[in-house]
């Protein structure tokens, strides 16, 4: 019985990071189609801002369905010491990409809040 909810577990896990890389490839895509179709109308560089800001959105949220599917696989199916130390160095990092990229994306870190013109 364990060793079935521990396979379980396991493919969930591998199932929430295939969300995580879908929504990442997916997102790319659409918002590189938007770059296509509005690359020639509005002011210089909008279009290319508006590409930057749609693939920073969805990075990020790629990188949560990532990380849940990490921490699902190595909690509660290999939670050894090595899984668990190995698990908190992949978080730190995708932490850091995280906020990196909110504040690349959004021009502000995640706990100030919007500005004005952004509301």
């Amino acid at each position: 019985m364990l060793a079935e909810f521990k396979a379980l577990v396991e493919v969930l896990g591998y199932g929430i990071e295939g969300v995580g890389v879908l929504v990442i490839l997916f997102g790319s895509l659409a918002a590189c189609l938007g770059w296509l179709r509005h690359r020639g109308g509005g002011p210089e560089g909008a279009a290319y801002h508006e590409l930057r800001k749609r693939l920073g959105r969805a990075i990020i949220i790629g990188l949560e369905f990532l990380i849940a599917g990490d921490i699902i696989r190595t909690v509660a199916v290999d939670h050894t010491l090595a899984s668990l130390s190995g698990l908190a160095i992949i978080i730190a990092i995708r932490a850091f990409l995280s906020l990196t990229l909110f504040l690349e994306v959004e021009g502000r870190w995640p706990w100030q809040p919007p500005r004005r013109d952004d509301a």
